[in-house]
């Protein structure tokens, strides 16, 4: 493999040092103009101290664009105020919150000079900046600590989410491979979270410039389409809303009225998800009506809005989305509603009060705000008492907690019903188990079934918003294994883990009192230090695995003979290690197929590696490389399913990639086709591919029914460009509606 040079992120700042004075001033005044309503009496002192004691920390650093640094401080604490409407010491936290980590400031200096609750504050975002740049463990480790701070005092995820906004935000400074990590990061974890504290505008942000990053190209091509059908847009949610503003005004509403694209990450979503193009995705905008109503007819007016829409608009049932009789978990609450509007257009409509419309946009912050004593537990609350609860189960292998915690606690949700009618706010995914779970351990652990809708399902059966779930037990059933493989809470998980572990614990005490008679036959003690190491050689998390293993026979101790015995102790066998050197320069020989990958930050030497089955790279993909523990290294395109796990939980394992011209190999991909199932439709498609193209088909499956047919083609291609050129291509027969490339690992 050939070395190349990495291309340098150009820093575009050039101010002189007065100029950067007069920039840092400018920005700081902006900041205490925002904060202005919030300043209590002694507050703006303690703002400037912040700022001072910011500007000292930073004075020789610089960002990669070339900035001074105090401009990212000075600009998430604008974030914090403007947009997530947090006040004076979130504020004050913001400027100082990489000064710990950064500078020779310690967390004492902070809390002697503004008290123990920023002090805290600071030290929770100090944590959470080393979260996603450690290997997994350490990662999951971190992120328990960040969310047991989350818990105590949630102004550290808001602080942390402005931060990474404003990171993304300026992220064309960093060079590519930092690029996709932090994107991947974000998608994965951070725009999660952001709509978990109800802070939409800052998700969608998220998604979208995570997105430019990711992909690129479908990105900008989104983009311009937006853009080029602005004018027409703007017509249309025009000649859409006047007749509703007609009707809000005869019925004396106050109200605002607003029509929005939707963004680009969630129309990439829709053109994926029914794979269709830009201009087949129908509700490319939402109609947004905001009412000025008192709280104690906000319900009323909202359904009456709704009523005067579907009067004028057909709506389409299935479209209802009622979150003001169930608010979602992270407080939301409104009317969306899909009617078909003028020219046969589907258009979204949401509906909901101006409190509504705050917390909706401000999430968290807004909702302390509107918050009263004397109401029910605080759908917030209850989130951070299951989130407690999941924190408080120790488990030793932490590497999946990340995994466990997002399909728990930063999904959409669905809301169910019990058999005496009480609703209970579930992930989206969850099953009947996860139900069961839910109610209470004991009946988790002891369910066979369930009705759900008053109809006999299984355990794994998942549900959905509406149904209603009675479980049903049996004193004779225990948890399993494969009880694992189709619950989604962590509650559940945790549970079904204890109960495995207990039962693996009576087993395993007979593995441990076999290993004690073979530790003592050859000599040695059963201490700490010699069960840890046997347990680090068998590649074992626990003393319990090994303990087990060894109980149900999968490991055999005849191994043991190989162990050097010093005093008490026992030593690794020399011969292991220098195997393990073998395989490391192994990885570096020759590989008999020459694929032209440009691999970065390794020796000049040629490595092996191979192309993900997960998503078949093809040159000119965007690629990045991926050293996985016994297959070397694997090549995934930036858009694989897995990428965003894979660089955001295990960045430290991923090398930039990219390919080298050459025509001379081809690689299989597949691509699937729909369309009207014609006459010599087959005839004209091998015609196209094979004999004018030249493209070698490896397999070809087509099945016709009710009047379309779907087909699947394996072919080798040379590169991206070959494989778009086909597509243009079999989109220009006649018949084709769609052609797209398969993103399995059927291949």
């Amino acid at each position: 493999m050939q070395l190349v040079d990495q291309e340098q992120a150009v820093p575009k700042y050039n101010l002189t040092a007065e100029q950067e004075r007069k920039e840092i001033v400018r920005q700081y005044r902006a900041l205490l103009r925002v904060i202005k309503p919030r300043l209590k009496p002694g507050d703006k002192e303690l703002v400037r101290r912040a700022f001072e004691m910011s500007v000292e920390a930073h004075k020789t650093m610089r960002r990669k664009s070339g900035e001074p640094y105090i401009l990212h401080p000075l600009a998430v604490s604008r974030i914090c105020v403007e947009e997530v409407g947090l006040g004076v010491r979130s504020t004050i936290c913001a400027l100082l919150h990489d000064t710990v980590e950064d500078t020779d400031i310690t967390l004492d200096d902070i809390e002697r000079e503004f008290g123990s609750e920023i002090a805290r504050i600071i030290d929770g975002l100090t944590k959470i900046s080393n979260v996603v740049d450690n290997n997994s463990t350490q990662q999951a480790e971190n992120f328990k600590k960040i969310l047991l701070t989350l818990t105590d005092d949630p102004r550290v995820i808001l602080i942390k989410l402005a931060d990474r906004l404003h990171n993304m935000r300026t992220l064309e400074s960093m060079k590519a491979e930092k690029q996709l990590k932090i994107s991947s990061e974000t998608v994965y974890v951070y725009a999660p979270l952001a709509h978990r504290m109800g802070l939409y505008n800052i998700k969608t942000e998220l998604e979208d410039l995570s997105m430019k990053y990711l992909e690129p190209d479908v990105y900008k091509e989104i983009a311009r389409k937006l853009s080029e059908t602005r004018r027409e847009r703007t017509r249309y949610i025009n000649e859409f809303i006047k007749p509703i503003k007609d009707k809000l005004d005869k019925a004396d509403f106050l109200y605002e009225i607003h029509g929005r694209p939707k963004s680009i990450h969630s129309i990439w979503n829709k053109m994926k998800k029914k794979a269709v193009d830009f201009e087949e995705v129908y509700d490319l905008f939402a109609i947004r009506i905001i009412l000025d109503s008192p709280p104690e007819k906000e319900k009323e007016d909202c359904w009456k809005v709704y009523s005067f829409i579907t009067d004028m608009y057909t709506p389409s049932p299935e479209r209802l989305r009622d979150w003001l009789s169930n608010p979602k978990s992270n407080g939301y609450e409104a009317l969306h509603t899909t009617v078909m509007g003028p020219s046969g257009r589907w258009v979204e409509v949401q509906i909901r009060s101006k409190r509504m419309n705050e917390i909706a946009e401000k999430g968290l912050a807004a909702h302390w705000k509107y918050k009263e004593g004397g109401q029910d537990e605080d759908r917030f609350d209850h989130w951070f008492s299951q989130i407690r609860e999941a924190l408080s189960h120790q488990d030793s292998n932490t590497i999946d907690f990340l995994h466990d915690f997002k399909t728990s606690f930063l999904t959409e949700e669905i809301y169910v019903y019990t058999p005496k009618g009480d609703v209970k706010m579930m992930p989206i995914g969850s099953t009947a188990l996860d139900f069961a779970f839910a109610i209470h351990s004991a009946i988790g652990s002891k369910c066979i079934g369930a009705k759900v809708n008053h109809k006999l399902v299984p355990i794994s059966h998942k549900l959905r918003s509406g149904d209603q779930i009675e479980i049903i037990t049996s004193n004779k059933q225990k948890p399993t294994e494969d009880w694992l493989n189709f619950v989604v809470t962590a509650k559940a998980r945790n549970k079904i883990k204890d109960a495995l572990k207990e039962e693996k614990r009576k087993v395993a005490e007979d593995g441990k009192y076999t290993l004690q008679k073979k530790l003592d036959g050859m000599g040695a003690s059963y201490t700490p230090h010699n069960i840890e190491l046997l347990a680090n050689f068998y590649k074992l998390q626990s003393s319990l695995d090994l303990f087990y293993r060894i109980a149900i026979k999968t490991i055999d101790l005849k191994e043991l003979k190989e162990f050097h015995v010093v005093g008490d102790k026992i030593e690794l066998p020399k011969p292991k290690v220098e195997e393990h050197i073998k395989h490391e320069e192994s990885v570096r020989t020759i590989p008999k197929k020459d694929t032209e990958l440009i691999i970065f930050g390794e020796s000049s030497d040629r490595i092996v590696y191979n192309l993900a089955n997960c998503c078949k790279p093809i040159p000119g993909d965007d690629v990045f490389g991926f050293v996985s523990t016994g297959k070397g290294l694997i090549i995934h395109r930036t858009n694989c399913p897995n990428a965003a796990r894979l660089l955001s939980q295990y960045g430290h394992r991923v090398v930039k990639t990219k390919w080298a011209k050459n025509k001379e190999i081809s690689f299989l991909t597949g691509i699937n086709i729909i369309g009207l199932d014609d006459v010599g439709v087959i005839n004209k498609i091998t015609n196209l591919l094979s004999g004018e193209l030249k493209i070698n088909i490896a397999a070809l499956t087509i099945e016709a029914k009710e009047g379309l047919f779907t087909g699947s083609i394996k072919l080798y291609v040379h590169d991206k460009e070959e494989l778009e050129h086909v597509f243009d291509r079999l989109k220009q027969l006649p018949g084709i509606h769609s052609v797209e490339r398969f993103d399995t690992d059927s291949v």
